[in-house]
């Protein structure tokens, strides 16, 4: 039975096929959603007041389910290392922050209220840790030799789709810093930290964007699905990692420098006048 995507080497018909892992993981997400919802509308807050953040978690969990099931999730786990790319994207940059904007902070303390997982989530989300293992995960799963051994079975194609949510989760954490416990960063820092976050991925953007041959054994002997050759879609998922991350990034830095300035600029308005040193004196 075929529970999740992964490399079949079968020609692509545009066939549906059903990935009853995909379901599972999707049901297991919104129960959980809808029993924390509960416990938080008992604390006191109103359906009105957990709207964007039902509506922010609803829309991560159909991006997941876009991303996962077909025809994303076959055609990037074994056909497209362009599509391959676009999913990777998808689970660390879109799927993450929406997930973790839905979810209120008296959810998230009550999932980190054991001693031992607040400690462990106390080390992984500080931010060095967190950027080393956002950005290894990124490289290791971008290695040719381990994509073209991971990806031929559905776990271990299910395992590079968890380790880039997983790695998405800590990133995201530190751009909108959900708990004050935690000390997130301020505005400066997390700018400073999405920057940071840049330059690694050229690294393998380049590799797929100037190889001259295909990277990758298993989308080089999959079918073809369009007209284009192993080069030519290697091609697009270089430009699609270096442009489409940069882009989200940079976006998402843009914005939180204008939050920074209105914050900074409200506080200014919001501060008392000080009058000159001759006037207190009564020169």
């Amino acid at each position: 039975m075929t529970w999740w995507c992964s490399a079949q080497g079968a020609p692509w018909d545009w066939s549906w096929q059903a990935y009853p892992g995909v379901w599972v993981l999707l049901l297991l997400l919104l129960v959980g959603y809808v029993v924390a919802r509960r416990r938080v509308k008992r604390s006191g807050l109103t359906a009105e007041d957990l709207r964007p953040r039902t509506a922010s978690y609803l829309l991560g969990m159909l991006t997941l389910w876009i991303a996962a099931d077909w025809p994303v999730g076959p055609l990037g786990a074994g056909y497209l290392v362009s599509v391959h790319t676009v999913q990777y994207l998808l689970f660390t940059m879109v799927i993450p922050p929406l997930l973790l904007f839905g979810l209120h902070s008296t959810t998230l303390r009550a999932m980190l209220r054991h001693r031992a997982v607040s400690r462990v989530a106390w080390i992984v989300t500080r931010p060095l840790i967190a950027f080393v293992i956002f950005n290894t995960v990124l490289v290791a799963t971008h290695m040719p030799s381990f994509v073209d051994a991971v990806k031929v079975t559905q776990i271990g194609s299910f395992a590079v789709d968890m380790a880039w949510l997983a790695a998405g989760l800590l990133f995201w954490w530190q751009v909108l810093g959900p708990l004050p416990e935690l000390r997130p960063l301020g505005y400066p820092g997390r700018i400073l930290f999405l920057l940071a976050n840049v330059f690694i991925p050229t690294v393998p953007a380049s590799f797929l964007t100037f190889a001259d041959y295909p990277l990758y054994v298993v989308y080089e002997l999959a079918p073809r699905v369009s007209g284009l050759s192993a080069v030519q879609d290697q091609q697009i998922a270089g430009l699609t990692m270096k442009i489409g991350g940069g882009l989200l990034i940079f976006g998402t830095a843009s914005v939180l420098f204008f939050r920074w300035y209105l914050r900074e600029e409200r506080q200014d308005e919001a501060a008392p006048a000080v009058r000159p040193v001759e006037e207190q004196v009564g020169v």
